[in-house]
This record gives C-alpha cells, sequence and structure tokens, in this order.
C-alpha cells in the first residue's frame, strides 16, 4: 500500500473523533504505512479567530465549522487529494470525499434515543443539512465502504437511511492496552490520596462531558438505592455541573457526589475508582468503556453501541436499563463485595478487552483500504453486497 491519507476535522490525542483518528495514526506509522492528514486547519487558507468561552457561541460556531468543512472543506479536499491518486483516503466526519467513511455516530438516531419529537429534531436548521447530507454520504455513490463502530451502530444507519449503498464493515474502536490497565497497589493508593478518599469507601466513576445522553441524572439517582457508593463525576461545564449538582442536593446524596469537571486522561481516576458507570442513551462506540474495562473496572452500562458486544452480563459487569433503581442495585451489588471478589471482576473486565488495542484495530482498517485497493486496481466497482461483521 503506497499512501494512507486520513480527512478529519481535528486529531489529537484523547477520546472522541479526534482521538481514534490520532491513535489509528500513530499506528499505520508504526507498521510502516507512509500517512498523511487533512484536517479543518489544512483546509482554511486563514486562521479562524479564538474559540469563543461562551456556550451559545461555541455551539454556533462549531455549526458553522461543520457546515464549511462539509461544504467548502469537500472541495479543498478534493483538490488535496488529486495530487495523490494513489492514495486510499479514510474519512471521519463531515466531508463528503472518501474511499473509507468511519461513523462515530448517527445525530438523528441519538436524538431519538432521547425522545426528542420530530419537530424537535428537524426545526433546527443544522439538524436538516446533516440529514440531506448525509442521506446523499450513504444512499448515494461518495464512498466505497462505511465504516459502524458497532453491529447496534450498523442497524441505526439502516433505519435511519434505509438502503445504504456503500458496503458496511464493523470495526470498533480500540483502546491504549499500555496507558489504560490495572493499577499497581501504589498507583491505586496514590489517586485516592490526591482525590482525600481512604481505603474502605466504594467508588463508581462516571465520565463523559454530554451529561443528558451520557444518563449522569440515572447514575446520581441510583445513589439512593446505593448507600455504600461514592460517585466521581469527570467531564461537564459549569452549567450542566450546577444542573446536576442541584439534583443530588435535592435527592439528598449530594455529599456522596464528587464533581471533578474535566479532566484528561482520566487514567488516575478510574485508578482511584472501583467500577464504572454510564447509563447512556445513545452510542456508537464509547471508547471510554473499553477504557474502564482496560484499566480493571466492572462497567455498568445500558445496551447502547458497544456495551452489549463487549460487557457480559454478571461477568465484567452489568447492562440496565436506563433506570436510576436498576443502575443503583448494581452499583450496590458491587460495593457489597470483598478485594478478592472484586479484583477477579476486575481481572475478567480486562481480559474482555485485550483483543482490541489499537494495533489490531488500525490492522483490519488497513485490509479493509488493501481490498479496496485490489478492486480499484483490477477495475472493481469497489460496491460489493454490504456485509457486517469483525
Amino acid at each position: 500500500m503506497t499512501r494512507i491519507v486520513q480527512i478529519v476535522p481535528y486529531m489529537g490525542p484523547g477520546t472522541g473523533v479526534a482521538g481514534v483518528a490520532f491513535h489509528l495514526d500513530q499506528q499505520f506509522r508504526a507498521l510502516g504505512v507512509d500517512v498523511e492528514r487533512f484536517t479543518f486547519i489544512d483546509a482554511q487558507t486563514r486562521r479562524t479567530r479564538r474559540t469563543p468561552k461562551n456556550s451559545v457561541l461555541k455551539r454556533i460556531l462549531g455549526g458553522w465549522h461543520m457546515v464549511w468543512f462539509s461544504t467548502i472543506g469537500t472541495l479543498r479536499v478534493r483538490r488535496f487529494l488529486a495530487d495523490r491518486p494513489d492514495a486510499m483516503t479514510i474519512t471521519h466526519n463531515n466531508v463528503m470525499v472518501g474511499d473509507v467513511y468511519v461513523n462515530h455516530g448517527l445525530l438523528l438516531a441519538s436524538m431519538r434515543a432521547r425522545g426528542r419529537s420530530f419537530w424537535g429534531i428537524y426545526r433546527n436548521p443544522i439538524h436538516v443539512f446533516i440529514y440531506l447530507r448525509d442521506l446523499i454520504r450513504y444512499r448515494g455513490r461518495t464512498h466505497r465502504a462505511v465504516v459502524c463502530l458497532s453491529e447496534a451502530d450498523a442497524t441505526d444507519l439502516r433505519t435511519t437511511y434505509g438502503p445504504v449503498h456503500p458496503r458496511i464493515e464493523v470495526i470498533p474502536n480500540g483502546v491504549d492496552l499500555d496507558q489504560f490497565r490495572p493499577p499497581t497497589p501504589d498507583e491505586r493508593n496514590a489517586a485516592r490520596a490526591e482525590l482525600k478518599l481512604g481505603t474502605e469507601e466504594r467508588v463508581a466513576v462516571f465520565v463523559g462531558h454530554e451529561f443528558s445522553r451520557k444518563g449522569l441524572s440515572f447514575a446520581i439517582q441510583g445513589l439512593s438505592h446505593a448507600p455504600s457508593v461514592l460517585l466521581l463525576i469527570i467531564g461537564g461545564n459549569d452549567d450542566i455541573i450546577a444542573e446536576a449538582y442541584a439534583e443530588a442536593k435535592e435527592l439528598g446524596v449530594s455529599e456522596r457526589v464528587l464533581f471533578l469537571g474535566p479532566r484528561r486522561p482520566p487514567v488516575s481516576f478510574l485508578h482511584a475508582s472501583d467500577f464504572f458507570v454510564l447509563p447512556s442513551a445513545y452510542e456508537a462506540n464509547a471508547l471510554v468503556v473499553l477504557e474502564a474495562l482496560a484499566a480493571g473496572l466492572p462497567v455498568i452500562a445500558t445496551p447502547v453501541g458497544f456495551a452489549p458486544e463487549v460487557v457480559v452480563d454478571g461477568v465484567n459487569g452489568f447492562l440496565v436499563e436506563r433506570d436510576g433503581r436498576a443502575v443503583g442495585e448494581r452499583m450496590e451489588q458491587l460495593a457489597n463485595l470483598d478485594e478478592t471478589e472484586l479484583a477477579a471482576w476486575g481481572r475478567r473486565a480486562r481480559e474482555s478487552v485485550e483483543p482490541y488495542g489499537w494495533r489490531r484495530i488500525a490492522e483490519r482498517y488497513l485490509e479493509l483500504a488493501e481490498e479496496l485497493q485490489a478492486e480499484r486496481e483490477h477495475g472493481g466497482s469497489g460496491h460489493p453486497v454490504a456485509r457486517t461483521g469483525g
């Protein structure tokens, strides 16, 4: 293979789309592949001003950037790729170009999962733009293959957009097995000491910036049914943290909730915790679930995204309804385990994600790219019958 170009709005260490592209970039290079990237910044002829701090203005600017990168950015990517006719392209979000498109989630499926009405979804012109853009993407010939991050994601794609023209491949996200690992006793003690925690507390951890979609309210409600549990909350902003704290106070559990705000990376907080909770309404493939399991934490999650494919109920965690009592009862069940029992759950959690190291995930992308390149060289259409699996 001569070259791979990744097209992504932003690339960098961390979570989300930027983090996925970054890890793939690292692994492609380690595997000896010639790799380039094209980002929103590369598409600009001049740099934009500093991002505003006001949350409303930030959302407006984010919407504008998405529309711009989907339209003007597409034209500029085409010019960039014209000088690289042999390159295989992997596109993450927005741009309407690429041999492989990685579907990091479906806005409309996410909003439906949260109970939004038709009017609630389509009264926003940005949502209309996204639907029409992606209708062209999935029903037309823009891409030769679409990667979905879970079987559930592939099902949501077909439900939302009907017959999908490109072939569908399911390749989950990966996890950095070196960075996210069970702590040594000293690391665990240091992580707890930093948070002024003793050795007796049973600690659950929630990680996510969208508190509503990620289901923080159900984790807080769950504390009423889990009297032995302290909840660490990583992520959010001032407004939604204040709202979540008000709910905890109203329920009488605020003394067992610790808001830490945005923290990167979350490794030390995973090391300080005993289990992980994420009662999300919708996920394509939550990286943080894999990271928690890799760190040796049993996971309590709703059966969305990749969770049903990696969490075995009663073995390395629990799959629960999006309900405060259900979440709380499972938290209390784990909290009542002794150290030996909890350690066994942690070992099973770690073992369950060992097949999902980023190296293996990158190899699966390369296998797909090589198939598509061979079809191109032999004059194939590049559009075989859609299939899933991995």
